[in-house]
């Protein structure tokens, strides 16, 4: 009885817009910022290197980007109404499910292969 109340609001939460992405994949992520009574969107573009909590209402995902010679990581709620928009820019090829590894490396090596059997759409190419 309480698992069927908590399963019907947490489908109310989840956001059906939210775009099939893994590990390696870039993505560019309008959010909505609030400063003072004003709002805004930002747009955060970086690298996917986790995914977390599964496909329900807690799923989050860890974008990274490299500003200035400064790592910035941010980890996003996945189906959070702050989120305006999340677009696929390039689909990366990874062996890993996790790529924390990604913070040791610099230049020429951070890169990620692009994935060619899919397109950036989800589609499959052939």
């Amino acid at each position: 009885m309480k698992h069927s109340l908590l399963d019907k609001i947490e489908k109310q939460q989840i956001s059906e817009t939210v775009p099939t992405f893994r590990e390696g994949d870039t993505l560019d992520v309008l959010v909505r910022i609030r400063e003072g009574g004003k709002e805004r969107s930002q747009l955060f573009k970086g690298t996917v290197i986790a995914r977390d909590g599964g496909t329900g209402p807690k799923a989050t995902f860890t974008l990274r980007r490299v500003t200035h010679g400064v790592g910035v990581e941010r980890v996003f709620p996945l189906h959070s109404p702050a989120l305006e928009s999340i677009k696929v820019i390039r689909r990366g090829r990874v062996r890993r499910a996790k790529l924390y590894y990604i913070r040791n490396l610099t230049g020429k090596k951070a890169r990620i292969a692009e994935r060619t059997d899919i397109n950036v759409d989800g589609s499959k190419k052939g």
